[in-house]
């Protein structure tokens, strides 16, 4: 069976991603492929995963987990999602490193799907934007406190992507950028079903709703529909030139407030993103899907 892990990161698709998969869920069942709902898991694994860092795992443990998600049948493909796979908020960035558990969870999810192949996919995030929004989550009244006074200019994504491949070399790991899910998004959902770039899925727009004016998606789906044959490759410079004229730029403009950040500094880490994420794709064995 294959077991796709999608581990957030923590206020990036906010599940949207699982939400649009269980919507095409008859569709996906056909095809061997099976999303349970989160609730039927996402308290059992974290116990489960709490109790592998300490004792490790019985090997009656994935029929536990089988039999909690009611599956019909057995599945291809099985997709879990959750921001917290490798921890809660607070571990998402406190002592300067982006989830510092990562390595020893993924450890212990491969211990309960031993035999699976596994499959991790996961959203990262400007940490211009993602360190204020991560902060609220916490009890940290500051982001030196939170960081354990790491700056966070010295703060990369890649280092966690580097222990996650490190601890777990078999693993595929499939990364993007938060920021870019509304050009890719009909990707992330055809690659983390396991389906072809032809086959249609509900939802597969659904973020441009939230950041184009609804003339303009009127007139980008009537353009689809004018236009079926389209590569995604076509679809993502049609997507750019439809938001270029249409974009709502109050749903696409991120609200920074944090004492101390001046635009100097939000543009200094931006700038180290992007190198972050040029990195990334660089890392061999990794999947870097970018628009």
């Amino acid at each position: 069976m294959q077991v796709i892990i999608h581990a957030g990161a923590h206020i990036t698709d906010e599940d949207k991603l699982i939400k649009c998969l269980t919507g095409n869920q008859a569709m996906l069942a056909e095809r061997g492929i099976q999303v349970p709902h989160p609730t039927s898991y996402r308290r059992l694994l974290r116990d489960i995963l709490h109790a592998g860092l300490e004792g490790g795992i019985s090997d009656e443990t994935r029929g536990v987990v089988l039999d909690a998600l009611a599956l019909d049948g057995a599945p291809e493909r099985l997709i879990l999602s959750n921001p917290g796979f490798f921890g809660t908020p607070k571990m998402a960035a406190s002592g300067g490193s982006f989830y510092s558990a990562a390595a020893a969870r993924i450890g212990v999810l491969r211990e309960i799907f031993r035999g699976d192949q596994i499959e991790l996919f996961m959203g990262v995030c400007n940490p211009a934007t993602f360190l204020p929004a991560i902060l609220e989550k916490t009890s940290f009244d500051s982001i030196e406190s939170f960081l354990g006074g790491t700056d966070p200019a010295d703060m990369r994504w890649s280092d966690m992507v580097l222990r996650l491949h490190e601890a777990a070399p078999d693993i595929p790991i499939t990364i993007w950028c938060n920021e870019d899910t509304p050009l890719i998004w009909g990707q992330l959902l055809r690659e983390m079903a396991g389906l072809e770039p032809t086959v249609a899925m509900t939802g597969e727009h659904a973020l441009l709703r939230e950041i184009m004016s609804k003339p303009g998606m009127v007139r980008f789906e009537s353009y689809l529909k004018e236009h079926p044959d389209m590569t995604e490759m076509q679809k993502r410079r049609v997507i750019v030139a439809f938001l270029d004229k249409f974009a709502e730029e109050d749903a696409i403009e991120a609200e920074l407030d944090l004492p101390g950040w001046t635009e100097e500094t939000v543009e200094q880490l931006t700038d180290l993103y992007d190198e972050d994420i040029y990195t990334i794709g660089r890392i061999p064995g990794i999947n870097l899907i970018a628009p």
